[in-house]
């Protein structure tokens, strides 16, 4: 019971990663506001889970969406202790091709919302006076470039570097705010990674994902579960002095 009655947001919480965070979470003892776009698959969880958890509307790329969310959990359960900001979305394709819509609508969830839920947060958190603990979910993506990939990297890049700043600006009242980096991981959107893949690289629709599956030093694709691990531990007091770090469970892909 590391998170016994702290209150925690999780962004994209309906779904793959986020949803294995909110069920450990829910186990470990935390209250748990599941935080999506998907309104109805946020309830079904919630209901699932029982009176723990409760399910709250967010789009991330409306300031007016973030502001409502934070009041309506504060209101409901008293305040936050705990954000993971997992809400993500993909595109890809090649560098001559890119659109500014692609561009747009990457960096307006991956990046620029991420960026104001964690403010707005992080503006409750420092309200009450007690702390908090943030984690901001990047990805391998942001370590390096791919070439089919430039957006997603860079839009993942400075999640990472948001990480390191917010870090180091927030610590001083008790916030401390991490990052993961997933690598691969067998959910629905790599399902749609996959089909692009089999688009710009004339694959048949499955090898990608059982190639990058392969490649993965493990010898597997990531679960949704495999992170739950790391992002109890970054909300936890186990964390307190770790400040600012982006933690990479990847199964071995990349060493930083």
């Amino acid at each position: 019971m590391k998170l016994k009655d702290k209150v925690a947001v999780v962004t994209g919480g309906a779904r793959g990663i986020g949803r294995a965070i909110v069920e450990r979470y829910v186990a470990e003892g935390a209250i748990v506001a599941i935080a999506d776009v998907l309104t109805a698959d946020a309830e079904a969880l919630a209901a699932m889970l029982g009176d723990r958890a409760f399910a709250v509307h967010l789009d991330v790329t409306s300031t007016a969406s973030i502001e409502a969310m934070v009041a309506a959990v504060t209101d409901r359960a008293g305040g936050i202790d705990i954000l993971v900001n997992n809400a993500a979305i993909f595109d890809m394709g090649p560098l001559l091709d890119v659109t500014e819509k692609s561009w747009d609508s990457q960096f307006a969830v991956n990046t620029k919302g991420l960026f104001f839920t964690l403010q707005a947060v992080a503006r409750q958190m420092v309200a009450q006076g007690r702390g908090g603990k943030i984690v901001n979910f990047a990805s391998q993506a942001g370590r390096r470039g791919e070439a089919l990939v430039a957006v997603y990297c860079a839009s993942k890049a400075a999640v990472i570097s948001i990480t390191q700043s917010a870090g180091l600006a927030l610590i001083q009242h008790g916030i401390n705010v991490n990052g993961i980096a997933p690598g691969v991981v067998d959910t629905p959107m790599w399902d749609h990674v996959d089909s692009l893949f089999a688009r710009y690289e004339n694959r048949p629709l499955g090898e990608k994902k059982r190639l990058v599956g392969e490649a993965v030093p493990f010898g597997r694709m990531g679960l949704p579960e495999d992170h739950a691990g790391a992002a109890v531990f970054l909300a936890s007091s186990d964390a307190d002095y770790v400040v600012a770090q982006t933690l990479n469970v990847d199964g071995g892909n990349w060493m930083s």
